[in-house]
C-alpha cells in the first residue's frame, strides 16, 4: 500500500512521438500527472490528455520558469520532475513504489541513475556514469530560473539514490542531436552572460571542450561504450566549446 502520495511533472512541445513512452512508465505510481506544453502542433496534447486531466498550454518563459509553473500546479507530497523524452526503466518503477510505500522516507529527495540511449545503445559510461537529482519533497523545493539547465533546488540536504535506471532517449537521430546541441550551446551562453560569467577568451573555451572530452571519454569512461560513447563525448565537447565562444562574442557585442 502506498503511503506517500506522488505529483509527475513534464513540460512539453511537440513530443508525440516520444511522450507516451515516458507517461506510461509513471502512469500506475502518480497520484497525479502534470503537463505543461508550449504549443504542440502535433499529436503531443492530445496523448497527454487521455493519461491526465491536468495538461494546461502556456506560452514558453524558458526551462527553469516552465518547471516552476508545473511544480506550483502540484499538490502531492513528494513530486518526480520527468521530461518527455524519458522513462523509467522497470526497475526504478519498483524502486519507487517500494519507496512510496515505506511508512517513513528520511531523504529530502532522490538522485536517479541516467541511462542514456541514443542511436540504439543504453550507455553505461560517458554522461550515464552519473545520476541526476529529480525526485523531492513537495514543500519548500523550487527550481533555479535558468533558460536551460536548471536545477533543483531540495529543501533539505539528505539526498538517496533509487536504484535502476532514468532512460535518456536524448536524440530522435543525428540531425536531431546537432539541432539540440546547437540550441543549448547558445541558451547556455545567454544564461552565462546573464549571470556576468566571463568567457576568458576562445582559448580557454578550446581548453574547456577538451577537458569536457577527457571528463566523459576517459575518466567517466566513455570509452567502454564504444563508438557511440566517443560520439556522445565529442558531442558534449562541442556543446562547451560553442557554448564560451557565444559568450565570448556577447561580450565583445559581435552577435
Amino acid at each position: 500500500m502506498k503511503k506517500h502520495t506522488l505529483s509527475v511533472i513534464l513540460i512539453t512541445k511537440n513530443e508525440g512521438d516520444r511522450v507516451e513512452r515516458c507517461l506510461k512508465s509513471v502512469s500506475e505510481l502518480a497520484d497525479e500527472i502534470i503537463v505543461l506544453d508550449s504549443g504542440s502542433t502535433d499529436s503531443t496534447v492530445s496523448i497527454c490528455e487521455s493519461y491526465t486531466n491536468h495538461v494546461f498550454v502556456t506560452d514558453w518563459p524558458g526551462f527553469g520558469k516552465q518547471k516552476q509553473r508545473a511544480l506550483d500546479k502540484a499538490t502531492c507530497e513528494w513530486v518526480l520532475s520527468i521530461d518527455a523524452d524519458e522513462a523509467l526503466d522497470t526497475k526504478m518503477q519498483n524502486a519507487l513504489k517500494k519507496l512510496l510505500s515505506q511508512s517513513a522516507i528520511e531523504q529530502d529527495a532522490f538522485k536517479l541513475p541516467w541511462g542514456v540511449t541514443i542511436y540504439g545503445k543504453t550507455l553505461k559510461y560517458g554522461r550515464s556514469a552519473r545520476a541526476v537529482l529529480r525526485l523531492f519533497k513537495r514543500d519548500g523545493a523550487y527550481f533555479t530560473l535558468d533558460e536551460v539547465h536548471e536545477t533543483i533546488v531540495p529543501s533539505g540536504k539528505k539526498y538517496g539514490v533509487l536504484n535502476g535506471l532514468l532512460l535518456h532517449y536524448t536524440h530522435r537521430d543525428y540531425k536531431h542531436g546537432l539541432d539540440k546541441a546547437c540550441d543549448y550551446a547558445w541558451l547556455g551562453s545567454q544564461k552565462y552572460f546573464r549571470k556576468n560569467k566571463k568567457s576568458n577568451g576562445l582559448f580557454v573555451a578550446l581548453l574547456r571542450a577538451t577537458w569536457t572530452f577527457f571528463l566523459i571519454y576517459v575518466i567517466r569512461r566513455g570509452f567502454l561504450d564504444g563508438s557511440i560513447g566517443f560520439i556522445m563525448a565529442m558531442t558534449y565537447a562541442q556543446v562547451n566549446f560553442n557554448k564560451y565562444v557565444g559568450l565570448w562574442l556577447l561580450e565583445n557585442n559581435k552577435t
